[in-house]
């Protein structure tokens, strides 16, 4: 690769990497050639882009982020690296990994490291967190969930009320006549 498509290359990174604060960074070295078609189609079903990029040139990308990504030069940009950018959706990357093992009964692809929001989760035992993690149309939909309860809570209330309130009205008027 010249120097000028790795300029590229790096170029395209940090688009990458602006445009999307979540995304992963993977480990499917092992995989045989059919599993990695398999994954690149989850990846693509799931809206997930899936690339594998050296690790040199990942890291001069990182470097050009406003937040801190030195943290990944020494446990996460080792080895082979395959880089999963989801957009909005933090947990989907997390949810198809293991998906993918689930169906292939293998443990490939392994989870070096993920960003979400640029905090940094390094590991393979982050994976099981991750995939938990809430969307933000999930999240937003339960706080839509909390804002209404109270008020469905208020309204049937007086309505189950209501024909008591009125029969006590209706008792302390006819005490004072």
């Amino acid at each position: 690769m010249t120097r000028e498509e790795k300029a590229v290359v790096i170029e395209e990174l940090v688009e990458k990497f602006s445009s999307n604060m979540n995304f992963y960074i993977t480990d499917a070295s092992g995989m045989s050639v059919a599993q990695t078609n398999s994954l690149r189609r989850l990846c693509f079903e799931k809206g997930i882009e899936y690339r594998v990029v050296k690790n040199t040139l990942i890291q001069k990308a990182l470097q050009r982020m406003d937040a801190d990504y030195t943290p990944f030069d020494e446990k996460v940009l080792k080895g082979f690296s395959g880089v999963m950018f989801s957009g909005e959706d933090a947990n989907a990357p997390a949810k198809l990994i293991k998906e993918f093992r689930k169906k292939s009964g293998g443990q490939s692809p392994v989870l070096k490291g993920a960003s979400i929001d640029t905090d940094l989760f390094i590991g393979e035992e982050n994976l099981d967190m991750l995939s938990q993690l809430k969307s933000k149309a999930e999240l937003i939909g339960e706080v839509i969930t909390l804002l209404q309860s109270p008020a469905k809570n208020v309204v049937s209330g007086l309505k189950g009320a209501g024909g008591k309130l009125a029969g006590i009205l209706k008792t302390l008027s006819e005490r004072e006549n």
